[in-house]
């Protein structure tokens, strides 16, 4: 027990560091705070920083990310407010490499901070409760139903342990973290909170769960507020790039886990300098950042095999909807998905265990031992080849950069499309992955690059060769099923940016025929999941009708309900791609959908005012790729309709329903009809897909989808009329004569034009009254007739 002077002293210290901490607005102020802050916790012990971690502590996070302005003590949570010109901000914002310095030396994960909280969680001194409409969306959906849960602990292990009910309203329950993983929730949700309050500030709009207005929207800026920032900007630029790099680097080994986990492969190998922390902290760690950055608002959030084994079922994708992920996390989650990839460079390359210690480092030496982590046994994901945390990431990654392409309105930037579509293209491209890639950054955490980067690495190859085939087969919806929904994006989208979209398609098609035996593997696995299991002449397809039902596994849990809908546009929402038609040659198949797009593209840019000789170079690439790509030797001309051939005049004819010979545009298999195109700035979207649907029941009722039949005659029926006179009597029988005779007229004259109808291929759209114009209209003449009635009364 502290004596009492002592504590006074702690508790009055912290009160005075709280209320410098909530004063420091200028670059000189913030620097003094943090060596205030630093000599504060190097002269106090654990039990002495008690006081600081209950009150000064989250007043620091405030701060630190901008989250609250408050210039009173205490201060409300940081939940109150979006991020405004936080600490990390400033610094990274400012030409001043000083306070830069500052604020990453006090955040450091070997800095003074990190080690006083360290040796706080050691003895459970302090305890947080976490605001619960922080979490990731679905989370929160979760913890407010009693019946889901009781079983979050079991569907999530990280958070096993940190749910409790709320002592107060026992009806309720909380997140309790320590003080680690309190920093490291709201470090998490730092970029999220950001990118949703800058599109709120873009749209104006409130974003709802339940009802979207994105669609009344032009443009959701990303990560900056600047539109001319670079798509790529420079990770060394950006202190919260290097506060995550230096997290990762500390605390993640990409290395043997094997040898970060004793308790996990023989009870033998017991440490007391690796206990099994290093591990247990790593997972962590991977777990937060892709619980907040790649499933979020995910209405798929867990694997459905592990949902079937537990008896759950979410109703997420009612209570979510069709939204896309956050927007301006495109360079987080690069950097994260990047450095998680080194460990399978490293498995590939035959780099050896680190030493194990509290903090890995960058030391190799030895061979690579691949029983390290055989017997691993864990709640959590498995590492299916030892220092691989690909497994992690697959599913949640590939949804991330599914639903960017399928929920991206029409009508947004192309900027945060750019970033994931970036971080997909590095994905896949794990060969050209190395230590270099961090130098940078290294320097900024070392302060030199000496010893940062290992000998063997400079002349890694950076092309695919055949070591990597584990990697793509693990892997092999990124480089098929993907690329076919991409495909559609590009289609949908073509009209916002044609050069940037084409060089998008150009970049994939370019990786995927960049080595022939890349493009071998990719369709020996196309063809051995297209046919049955038999015995083949060739022995490397044999080997690869072991992975199929895992392909096709994938393939149902990972586009679990990710389909295109009927208004978007794409080129696939009959099919959804269910059946892998990257290399089919049917219409909906990749070889096709290319060819029309690269029609497409180079008729919008020729149809502009300046054809630019880059623009068509990419052109002749993209045909040059595509042939090599399905072995021929030119594009094939589209037998489709020859309305297709005709040059595009304007992009509203691409959309105008077709008619071909008898048959109407119903069955020809040309999914860009007018009433199926993407929802377009001048529509209300929720009332476009309402009557996109009320307008194809009717269809379907009244049989207008299928076309009438020449061959057969109309059969006319005739009723004979008995011969004695009939009289009529009385009026009730005349009306009822006349009511029959009006109502016989109405149905010939409805069935006479139905039956034009189906004769002339017509159908019946209500989506022109989704337009925005006349919903204004009939808005405006509603509210004068109500003020016209009103008038009235009143007067």
């Amino acid at each position: 027990m502290l004596p009492h002077s002592y504590a006074v002293d702690s508790l009055s210290r912290s009160q005075d560091l709280a209320s410098a901490i909530l004063a420091s607005t200028t670059p000189s102020q913030i620097s003094a705070t943090c060596a205030s802050i630093d000599f504060f916790l190097q002269s106090h012990s654990p039990d002495q920083s008690r006081h600081f971690f209950s009150i000064t502590f989250p007043i620091l996070i405030c701060k630190l990310f901008g989250f609250d302005d408050a210039s009173s003590l205490p201060p409300p949570p940081p939940s109150q407010k979006p991020p405004s010109n936080g600490w990390v901000e400033l610094a990274s914002q400012s030409s001043l490499p000083d306070l830069s310095s500052k604020i990453f030396s006090l955040l450091s994960p070997n800095g003074t901070l990190m080690n006083s909280i360290s040796a706080v969680d050691r003895h459970s001194l302090v305890k947080y409760v976490f605001p619960v409409e922080r979490l990731p969306e679905w989370v929160r959906f979760m913890l407010s139903n009693e019946k889901y849960f009781r079983v979050i602990s079991d569907l999530c292990p990280f958070f096993k342990g940190k749910v409790k009910e709320d002592a107060v309203q026992g009806s309720l329950c909380q997140i309790q973290l320590n003080v680690f993983e309190y920093y490291l929730f709201w470090f998490a949700y730092y970029p999220v909170c950001k990118g949703n309050s800058e599109n709120l500030d873009s749209n104006s709009v409130k974003r709802s769960s339940k009802f979207r207005l994105e669609n009344w929207t032009r443009s959701i800026r990303g990560f900056s507020g600047s539109s001319k920032r670079e798509m790529e900007q420079k990770f060394e630029g950006n202190l919260y790039i290097q506060l995550l790099y230096g997290y990762l680097r500390a605390f993640v080994p990409i290395f043997d886990l094997g040898a970060h986990q004793p308790y996990r492969s023989s009870i033998l190998n017991y440490s007391l300098k690796c206990d099994g922390s290093v591990i247990v902290r790593a997972e962590f760690l991977v777990n937060v950042f892709v619980h907040y950055w790649l499933v979020d608002n995910d209405f798929s959030p867990i694997p459905v095999n592990v949902c079937k084994s537990f008896g759950v079922s979410f109703p997420f994708r009612s209570m979510l909807g069709e939204i896309p992920p956050t927007s301006g996390l495109g360079e987080v989650v690069k950097l994260f998905v990047k450095y998680l990839n080194l460990s399978s460079v490293m498995s590939t390359d035959g780099f050896d265990n680190i030493e194990c210690n509290e903090s890995p480092r960058w030391r190799v030496s030895g061979g690579f031992d691949s029983g390290g982590s055989r017997d691993l046994v864990s709640l959590s994901p498995s590492v299916c080849s030892v220092g691989s945390w690909n497994s992690w990431i697959q599913r949640p990654l590939y949804r991330f950069i599914l639903r960017t392409f399928l929920f991206s309105p029409v009508g947004t930037s192309m900027k945060n499309t750019s970033q994931v579509f970036s971080v997909w293209v590095s994905y896949m491209e794990p060969w050209t992955i190395s230590l270099d890639d961090f130098a940078e950054l290294d320097v900024v955490i070392n302060g030199s690059s000496k010893d940062v980067r290992n000998q063997e690495t400079e002349s890694q190859n950076s092309g695919y060769s055949p070591v990597w085939q584990a990697f793509v087969l693990s892997n092999f919806l990124y480089y098929s099923s993907l690329v076919m929904h991409f495909i559609g994006f590009a289609h949908k989208f073509l009209h916002t940016d044609p050069e940037v979209i084409a060089q998008m398609v150009l970049k994939v098609i370019s990786l995927l025929t960049s080595s022939k035996e890349l493009v071998d593997l990719i369709k020996n696995v196309d063809v051995v999941f297209h046919s049955k299991q038999a015995v083949s002449s060739k022995s490397a397809l044999n080997s690869l009708y072991r992975i199929v039902p895992s392909i096709r596994e994938q393939l149902k849990d990972w586009e679990d309900g990710l389909c295109e809908s009927d208004a978007d546009g794409s080129f696939l929402h009959e099919n959804w791609n269910k059946d892998l038609k990257l290399f089919s040659d049917g219409e909906d198949g990749g070889q096709r959908l290319l060819q029309l797009f690269i029609l497409r593209a180079e008729a919008e840019l020729q149809g502009g005012d300046i054809a630019h000789a880059h623009s068509l170079q990419i052109i002749d690439s993209l045909k040059e790729k595509v042939s090599y790509l399905f072995g021929g030797s030119t594009v094939k001309p589209i037998p489709i309709s020859p309305e297709l051939r005709q040059p595009q005049h304007t992009r509203d004819e691409l959309f105008k329903p077709r008619r071909v010979g008898d048959q109407t545009s119903s069955n020809v298999t040309y999914k860009g009809d007018w009433m199926k195109r993407p929802i377009s700035d001048d529509e209300v979207a929720w009332l476009a897909k309402l009557l996109i649907w009320l307008s194809s029941w009717l269809n379907e009722s009244l049989g207008l989808n299928c076309p009438e039949d020449n061959d057969v005659g109309s059969k006319w029926f005739y009723v004979n009329i008995p011969g004695d006179a009939v009289n009529l009597n009385g009026s009730g029988e005349i009306v009822k004569t006349l009511v029959c005779l009006i109502g016989s007229w109405l149905l010939m004259m409805g069935t006479t034009t139905t039956r034009l109808m189906r004769k002339h291929g017509l159908r019946i759209n209500l989506r022109v009254l989704a337009s925005k114009k006349v919903v204004m209209v009939l808005l405006i003449f509603v509210v004068f007739s109500v003020l016209k009635k009103a008038c009235g009364l009143f007067h």
